[in-house]
């Protein structure tokens, strides 16, 4: 029996002269932690915006929960977006925020929204308009958690977190989603730093998928090897290079794959230097190796504008 909650096929979408999407498939099982991963503009935005009703596709399909998502209450219930740029009206306490959302979301945790309001130190009677930014991403985080929706999409609206408060999000996000499972996708560039709590890695560049696998696959999926360049070069000799840095007479290469056992002693036989391949290594390695393959950039216009509206037009 299927497990996947989510199925895209084919999806693309145009902005005028801009393929923000270019047939893009996909599918989201239940109960996962994905990170949806990839440069400003390669089309993240776009595609949460989609997969939550709040964006149209130019061509192609869409399923959520057996359904398309667009109008449609009973599948729209079931999801949680929360963005950087999340709007309020403008006389909304933060306490206004929480029982709005304890109205639309049917798994609502009331209590465990005060408690992470306590721990981020969310001034809950304070206008959300003269919030901080930190403050401001602190109510958006905790509606993510607390809604306990069966489909969370956070779109990076933890960037106005300190270090302290991001690291406070991960550790409730992760401890929560064990006790009660979830489908969460969390957009970002602090790569390494949600790398950790990733179970598939979706990597989208320029509006097409470039990977999509499992987190334990992707961090055995290459090596940096390091040493003199004629031994590094012979060594390499007939393997894919996605990286290349030397200085002097040093040679740095980041190999595609993994090496067998052999492979690692004939490589410390040579004196060559064996490291692992972070995620966010990974993802840079594969994002510059793709847009070598593609002219120029085609920046995501929901990323670089959140003004634009479901029909393609800024307000």
């Amino acid at each position: 029996m299927s497990t996947s909650i989510v199925q895209v096929m084919d999806l693309r979408r145009r902005y005028r002269d801009v393929q923000a999407l270019d047939g893009v498939s996909l599918s989201l099982e239940r109960d996962k932690i994905y990170g949806l991963l990839g440069r400003n503009g390669a089309g993240k935005t776009t595609l949460m915006s989609i997969l939550t009703a709040q964006g149209f596709a130019s061509s192609g399909s869409v399923s959520v929960f057996g359904e398309h998502p667009y109008e449609n209450e009973k599948v729209l219930s079931r999801i949680c977006f929360i963005r950087e740029s999340q709007k309020y009206p403008d006389d909304f306490k933060p306490v206004h925020a929480f029982k709005a959302a304890a109205l639309f979301y049917k798994n609502w945790d009331n209590a465990l929204a005060l408690q992470l309001a306590k721990e981020f130190q969310l001034p809950m009677k304070r206008r959300i308009k003269k919030l901080s930014r930190g403050q401001l991403s602190a109510v958006g985080v905790i509606i993510g958690l607390a809604s306990r929706a069966e489909l969370t999409f956070f779109d990076e609206p933890y960037l106005g977190l300190d270090a302290v408060a991001r690291q406070l999000f991960y550790d409730r996000l992760l401890a929560d989603y064990t006790e009660f499972p979830r489908t969460i996708v969390l957009s970002s560039h602090l790569i390494d730093e949600v790398a950790n709590l990733l179970e598939h890695v979706i990597i989208i560049d320029k509006g097409r998928i470039i990977l999509d696998d499992d987190a334990e696959n992707i961090r055995g999926s290459a090596i940096n090897i390091a040493g003199t360049s004629a031994r590094v070069e012979s060594f390499a000799a007939g393997r894919s290079v996605l990286h290349r840095e030397s200085i002097g007479a040093l040679l740095s290469l980041t190999l595609e794959g993994s090496l067998t056992a052999a492979e690692r002693r004939e490589a410390q036989e040579l004196g060559l230097e064996l490291g692992p391949v972070s995620l966010q290594q990974l993802v840079i390695r594969k994002t510059l190796d793709a847009e070598a393959a593609l002219d120029g950039p085609s920046p995501d216009p929901v990323e670089a504008n959140p003004k634009i509206t479901r029909t393609g037009a800024s307000r």
